[in-house]
């Protein structure tokens, strides 16, 4: 049972988890790709002792942590170029080997379970649960693939060239890892960009263990400005990767368009969830919790409720409960050591320059009208004496955010909900289609009809009933519509079908300049 965290006590670090032990275990386990003061870029199948180490701070008490060695453009040129030898030598492997070192990867990801979720706590600052959920949806979706790829990839070959992995911080393991090793499992050489704001040593640890099964892996860092056109536009490249914001992903959507290269582009959305007619508020009180998971700091987070303005008074009454007992502080602060790590809906934000942009366009927001409903403080958050709480916000909601505000139009990758009222049906799908698409909704009503007859009015790529929807597992599939989501889709078999090649004239599912086609 998780340490109760609603009583005074002065915590003390977990023995076992400080950033100095797991690093020394990286350094046991990987010490080609670890040394005593940094990490190592991986290209040409030799981890390389190049590009310029950044400092980097853990977000969860402003420690330091091992900061990316950051490449420049011509080096990552050259990164790209050996990929390419690596993948004409890669796509001729047959089948059965490629299934078999996959599979030996996931056994060295098991074996190291533990570590690689600890690493995620300080780098990017998930609760222990959190953590190891990453991990283990890594592992256990890829081992999806390797169970059924005889089926998946029937009638299909690798692409031309390497797949280049470009991806945001919050998933390393689930999203980014994942990725990796369907699309090398399919036949293709993978490249991945470490993130920069985090994650960069459970991203190497996992790229040492795929090394040594011969896995045709490159994992560089440097900053997108300076790497993009190796990344993005070399002729080398075969398919373009991305998860992350819509600036970023639209420069990408522009260059990979000119140059006709397949791609995957996940942005970012408002993903909403729609209140009318609707009664059941218990089962909404249930959830509000679960909603906070990593501090919304998730692609499918719900930051936005849209609320029947008769129902106000009743969604209020079962939301303000639920958003008091959210519990955020130190992953890693515990009572007596021998404790367990504490049961937390979240932790620090990514750092405190995100968490100090949070806390001024919340204070921004107010000012110009919109009104707070909760405002939650770190006072009573789990933390260690004395400890840097920088980048930590505790949850606010607001009714009412400005036009004028990020709030009001753009995902707040933070703990802020923002409630927006409207009186009819089409302003309720007016405010729930507020960024021109998004990744999921939901709607909670009661009758089954109206659900039916609004739900295919929803720009997003998947709707739920009253439940929250998730990028999901396995088989099921993931897109978006609008600008969230350029490109093929994945998730089940589009996954292998978006990076390898099927029959000549092919149309890949998917949202693209020219079409758009679902599975």
């Amino acid at each position: 049972m998780a340490a109760p965290l609603n009583h005074p006590r002065t915590l003390v670090p977990k023995p076992g988890t400080s950033w100095a032990e797991a690093w020394q275990r990286c350094l046991t386990i990987a010490p080609e790709a670890f040394t005593d003061d940094r990490v190592l870029n991986l290209w040409d199948s030799r981890w390389q002792a190049d590009g310029r180490p950044l400092t980097a701070t853990s977000p969860v008490d402003g420690g330091p942590i091992a900061g990316p060695p950051r490449l420049d453009a011509d080096t990552a040129h050259q990164a790209v170029r050996a990929s390419l030898d690596q993948h004409r030598a890669w796509r001729h492997i047959p089948l059965p080997e490629r299934r078999a070192r996959v599979a030996a990867t996931l056994d060295a990801l098991t074996e190291h379970r533990e570590l690689l979720s600890l690493l995620l706590v300080h780098e990017i600052g998930k609760p222990w649960r959190l953590a190891q959920a990453d991990v283990d949806r890594a592992i256990d979706g890829a081992r999806w693939y390797v169970d059924g790829i005889e089926t998946t990839l029937a009638g299909r070959t690798p692409l031309a060239g390497p797949v280049s992995n470009i991806a945001s911080w919050n998933y390393p393991m689930s999203v980014l890892v994942h990725a990796m090793l369907v699309q090398a499992l399919a036949g293709n050489a993978v490249i991945a960009k470490a993130p920069t704001d985090g994650g960069l040593s459970c991203l190497t640890l996992a790229c040492a263990l795929a090394a040594r099964e011969g896995i045709p892996v490159t994992l560089v860092s440097g900053s997108g400005g300076e790497l993009s056109e190796a990344l993005v536009r070399a002729p080398e490249i075969g398919c373009v990767s991305f998860v992350g914001g819509r600036d970023t992903g639209a420069r990408i959507a522009t260059a990979v368009a000119d140059l006709g290269k397949r791609h995957i582009l996940e942005q970012e959305g408002l993903n909403t969830w729609g209140i009318w007619n609707y009664s059941d508020w218990d089962a909404l009180t249930a959830v509000i919790p679960k909603l906070f998971d990593y501090g919304k700091q998730r692609c499918t987070a719900y930051p936005r409720f849209v609320v029947q303005r008769t129902a106000f008074a009743d969604f209020l009454a079962a939301y303000l409960p639920a958003v008091r007992s959210i519990r955020l502080g130190h992953p890693l602060a515990v009572e007596h050591p021998d404790d367990p790590l504490p049961e937390l809906d979240f932790g620090p934000l990514i750092n405190a320059a995100k968490a100090k942009e949070l806390t001024d366009q919340v204070v921004e927001a107010i000012d110009r009208g919109a009104v707070p409903l909760h405002r939650g403080s770190l006072t009573d958050g789990h933390f260690l004496p004395g400890q840097d709480t920088s980048a930590y916000v505790a949850p606010v909601t607001l009714l009412g955010p400005p036009p004028s505000s990020p709030l009001h139009h753009a995902e707040p990758f933070g703990p802020v909900d923002t409630i927006v009222l409207v009186d009819t049906e089409a302003e309720l799908l007016a405010a729930m289609n507020a960024s021109n698409g998004a990744l999921v909704a939901t709607l909670s009503t009661d009758d089954p009809d109206t659900y039916e007859r609004l739900s295919p009015q929803i720009r997003a790529f998947k709707v739920g009933r009253g439940k929250p929807r998730s990028r999901g597992d396995r088989e099921e599939l993931f897109g978006g519509f609008g600008a969230s989501w350029r490109g093929a889709f994945v998730g089940g078999e589009l996954l292998v079908k978006a990076v390898t090649e099927g029959d000549p004239g092919e149309r890949l599912p998917g949202n693209f300049p020219d079409y758009q086609l679902n599975a």
